[in-house]
């Protein structure tokens, strides 16, 4: 009997210590889950709209801030029902402001952020922009994807399209220049096409093809310039000589002369070997281009007519991240 009771504690204590254990284990296996996941976020949208000169200005602030209560890293999308407008940069506050122009209509606005290795997706609340109605030519520029992610070496591909605003009000074609600034260095761009024209009475979006191309990692190489056996066999015993000539100037002056003449000629011959800037690209070759640094940066796309008096400009941003 006495048996069976100590039996029966030592079961009681060992399922204790089992669900002590695992009370235990619980905090811990939930951080490694909400690590490999990521933190949770928060994304919030807020709009300031302004009508000048006929059109809506939109001004969205966007921020996301982790769980932690820190701000979040990587990029934002700006969407209007949907579609996508723009991308940007979160700055180290977690922040990004848009700015641009919205067709006339009901708009609904939404910031999306696509989360990164530490932090998940999340999606602000919808904002609604009216904007207004005008009778004046115009267009939108937006592009699609409003993010775009490159590891260095690689090019990708954006859509931007142009929107015709009005376009049953123009009495002749409407030619629209795209650009692009912002880039991180080393990174080039292309349009094409890079004019895009907008016909009397078009409705549908006009598209161009933009090309982001990044610069590589180069392997380091040695640019120190290989022994030349032959120059040696020329500048030593030269070197030796003028070494000769100098010490015998002290009896003799009119080897003063003859020892200038021998330095110029000694420059001369450097000059024209490895040690001259130019023999040294001609046969080693540029110097070692720098790679896209790493980085959220945002670009700026940029739309612009111009008849000679007034210029019609719009833009919108994209969100590029280098790996």
């Amino acid at each position: 009997m006495r048996g069976m009771i100590c039996r029966g504690l030592r079961l009681e204590l060992v399922a204790g210590l089992v669900i002590a254990l695992a009370m235990l284990a619980m905090p811990v296996m939930a951080l490694a889950a909400q690590s490999t996941q990521g933190l949770a976020t928060l994304t919030t949208l807020t709009l300031e709209t302004r009508d000048q000169g006929g059109r809506t200005t939109a001004t969205v602030a966007v921020t996301v801030t982790g769980e932690d209560r820190l701000p979040a890293t990587g990029a934002v999308v700006l969407s209007d029902q949907g579609r996508q407008l723009a991308g940007a940069a979160l700055n180290s506050q977690g922040q990004a402001t848009l700015v641009l122009a919205l067709p006339a209509g009901d708009h609904s606005l939404q910031a999306i952020y696509s989360g990164n290795a530490t932090h998940r997706a999340s999606v602000s609340q919808p904002a609604a922009a009216p904007a207004l109605t005008t009778t004046t030519p115009d267009f939108q520029v937006s592009v699609s994807p409003a993010t775009l992610s490159l590891t260095p070496g690689q090019s990708g591909t954006v859509t931007a399209s142009v929107t015709p605003e009005n376009s049953s009000a123009l009495s002749a074609p409407m030619f629209v220049t795209l650009s692009c600034s912002g880039l991180p260095d080393q990174a080039t761009y292309s349009f094409t096409p890079e004019n895009i024209e907008i016909l009397p009475g078009a409705t549908a979006a006009v598209t161009s093809s933009m090309v982001i191309i990044t610069q590589e990692v180069t392997p380091p190489t040695s640019s120190i310039p290989r022994s030349n056996p032959v120059a040696w066999a020329f500048l030593l015993p030269g070197a030796l000589g003028l070494g000769g000539l100098a010490w015998g100037t002290r009896r003799r002056a009119w080897l003063n002369r003859l020892v200038l003449l021998a330095l110029v000629a000694l420059v001369t011959m450097l000059g024209a070997t490895a040690c001259s800037p130019r023999y040294n690209y001609y046969n080693h070759g540029p110097p070692i281009p720098l790679p896209t640094p790493a980085g959220t940066y945002t670009v700026l796309v940029t739309a612009q007519n111009s008849n000679g008096i007034t210029a019609i400009t719009q833009s919108t941003d994209l969100a590029l991240t280098v790996q």
